[in-house]
């Protein structure tokens, strides 16, 4: 459908390209003269009269937004996309154009405007009316001026979200059938073609596979994993990437200068950010920057347009405020925390959108500590370069990782939470309290230090006691009382009076309270020892069941050759995949659980079947002795193809299909019940 553009599209044309699409903005109206159009476009006070005077009442042509004026017209205009303008450019350099295109990326960075200029470099004959397809279009030629006003007839536009079904395609395909009437191609552009029907999309296959050689298809979408494969593998794709901010904030430049309007550069920079990479969003929000300072004529360059319209314009809060409510939290300061909290939304700040600033800033600043190449970029705003900067150098991973954390779920509970103003306070509190915690590491070290500190007053106190009571200390030591002592006293406890335990300071839970059960690094007098194991495969075992070394249990059971088995001192043998610290890990578990020192040592005897062996074999031994069974023959020769399932036996454990009670290691020589003989 022509727009309002097509009223003036009869008009002659001016030389060369105009800046937009459309290339008709220097092109107005009969009724409205050269300096009124100027003064317009300036919005300047002194511009009024005129315009009362020479503007019909229907002023829509009057103005187009930035967004429609600055659309690029060739592929050198578009900006960020250096990938497909160079494969475009050497496509028609060589005549190797594709028969179908795949554009997708996210809205706003080009998608339309690259179909449209692709349409109108191959239908374009040039100045003199005798030129070929061309990657940049003349811009004046008939074909040229037909697809900017939006009605050449072999150009179709068709927007999949609003015609999805087989119908609408059956009309594309009829039409391929006919050569073009006006241009040298027909073109096709589909508009979010992921929109279209399953039906549809099938319907479309063949004509898409192979096309007539004067049709050519260009698809754009947002959503490329909803198109079938099988369209994708037909087409040419082509992927637009975001923006960079720092290239949105050289483009928003320019188009500031040229529509003369002064705005001051972190402005900028804030709408850059908000466009998240698109540039028909970025160009929206400097026309409503623009539209909200009263800016666009050089009376006002002075002033300009600050960044703080543009922060309340965007619903954000003011930077400066947010860097001062995260230096709050960060030093534990409630009370400054919620008067800054309370200045926010006194402005009309969301207490959500709040919480989200401070997650952002969160980001950045752990960003800045891991990349420090990033405090140089330019595309940063100076109050993060700066401030930033200096949170970065001053707190740890480890603080800002939990901030961060503690921001998401409260983020999440104040989207649900029917007070969201109470709920961002009380996750402010929460922050301000966790940032006077120690982090784990610092429990780990403190208690440590505690229980060296503990154990050194203690053999201090008995060094200094008679013998005879020296003596009774021993003789209770024997018996170990099951409510020892803790590992950490209230009177060692980190700052505030509080002990915490490890194991909850590991699990993030930051609660109060006195801590009652410490969990011990290491064995100690306070905690009853464990029964040492009698065997092999009792070793193993207790290293499955009380240690973390997952893959040492494994490499014991399926790499490891029992050679002798005397507690304290086993002797092994190990494969080639075995770790080569395997005897030392191994000895490092059992002197950190038992008083003995036990001794692991690696020697080249041969040595028994690994554990998983022995199973194995077992295992292979009882099937063999059950299929040989009359009544298991008798079933299997009922049911012909039925075969035998392992066989259980409630006598063998179930992690190494060995005898529950071995005195010693089992070797292939000994003996195994027999099924038969129960």
């Amino acid at each position: 459908m022509p727009d309002d553009d097509s009223l003036v599209d009869d008009l002659p044309l001016p030389e060369g390209n105009g800046p937009g699409l459309f290339g008709d903005e220097d092109v107005g109206p009969p009724s409205i003269a050269s300096g009124a159009s100027e003064s317009v476009q300036g919005g300047g006070d002194e511009a009024l009269p005129a315009l009362k005077s020479t503007t019909p009442p229907d002023t829509g042509v009057g103005y187009r937004v930035l967004a429609r004026k600055y659309r690029p017209t060739t592929l050198d205009e578009l900006i960020g996309q250096d990938a497909l303008v160079r494969t475009l450019h050497n496509a028609f350099a060589t005549g190797r154009v594709a028969h179908a295109f795949m554009l997708t990326g996210v809205r706003g960075v080009g998608k339309t405007t690259t179909a449209r200029i692709i349409a109108r470099g191959l239908n374009c004959t040039g100045v003199d009316g005798k030129g070929g397809p061309t990657v940049d279009p003349c811009g004046v030629c008939p074909n040229c001026v037909a697809i900017l006003a939006d009605r050449h007839p072999d150009v179709l536009e068709m927007d999949a979200a609003s015609r999805t079904g087989v119908d609408d395609v059956r009309e594309i395909i009829e039409a391929c059938h006919f050569r073009p009437i006006q241009g040298r191609m027909k073109v096709f552009i589909v508009d979010e073609v992921h929109m279209l029907s399953r039906n549809a999309f099938n319907a479309l296959l063949k004509t898409l596979e192979e096309p007539p050689s004067q049709v050519i298809f260009i698809f754009a979408t947002t959503e490329l994993r909803k198109v079938p494969v099988t369209v994708l593998s037909r087409c040419q794709r082509f992927d637009l990437r975001r923006i960079a901010q720092s290239e949105l904030v050289t483009f928003f430049t320019g188009i500031a200068e040229r529509e003369k309007v002064a705005i001051e550069p972190e402005a900028l920079k804030l709408i850059a950010r908000a466009a998240d990479g698109s540039v028909r969003d970025g160009l929206s929000l400097l026309d409503q920057a623009i539209a909200q300072g009263g800016a666009g004529s050089e009376g006002d360059a002075e002033s300009g347009i600050p960044a703080t319209l543009v922060a309340t314009m965007l619903g954000l809060s003011d930077r400066s405020i947010v860097f001062d409510l995260f230096d709050a939290v960060m030093r534990g300061d409630i009370a400054a925390a919620i008067a800054l909290s309370d200045s926010i939304y006194d402005r009309g700040g969301d207490p959500g959108l709040m919480l989200r600033d401070l997650a952002e800033l969160t980001h950045t600043v752990t960003r800045l500590k891991t990349v420090q190449s990033l405090q140089d970029a330019l595309d940063l705003p100076e109050s993060e370069r700066t401030r930033g900067g200096a949170f970065a150098s001053s707190l740890s991973l480890a603080t800002l990782s939990r901030m961060w954390q503690m921001l998401l779920k409260g983020i999440g509970e104040i989207d649900d939470a029917p007070l969201r103003r109470e709920a961002a306070e009380m996750v402010l509190v929460r922050l301000c309290y966790a940032s006077n915690l120690p982090s784990p590491s610092d429990l780990l070290k403190r208690l440590d230090q505690d229980s060296s500190a503990q154990a050194s007053a203690d053999q201090t106190a008995i060094s200094h006691q008679p013998q005879s009571a020296r003596s009774a200390d021993m003789q209770g030591s024997a018996a170990p009382s099951r409510n020892a002592a803790p590992l950490a006293s209230p009177e060692s406890a980190p700052s505030g009076g509080d002990a915490m335990p490890l194991q909850r300071a590991a699990n993030g839970d930051w609660s109060d309270g006195p801590v009652r059960d410490a969990v011990p690094l290491r064995a100690s007098a306070a905690v009853p020892p464990q029964k040492e194991p009698k065997s092999w495969r009792e070793l193993v075992a207790f290293v499955k069941d009380n240690s973390r070394e997952a893959t040492l249990h494994g490499h014991l059971r399926y790499s490891t050759h029992l050679v002798n088995f005397a507690p304290p001192m086993v002797e092994v043998r190990t494969e080639d995949e075995a770790p080569k610290d395997l005897t030392r890990r191994l000895q490092d578990i059992l002197r950190s659980r038992f008083s003995t020192e036990w001794i692991i040592r690696e020697v080249d005897a041969p040595g028994e079947p690994t554990l998983a062996e022995q199973s194995a074999d077992i295992i292979q031994l009882h099937k063999r002795r059950s299929a040989s069974h009359p009544l298991v023959k008798a079933i299997l020769g009922a049911f012909p193809g039925s075969e035998l399932g392992d066989v259980k036996d409630h006598s063998f454990d179930d992690h190494y299909g060995l005898p529950i009670e071995v005195d010693e290691p089992l070797g292939l020589d000994h003996d195994v019940p027999d099924p038969e003989d129960e």
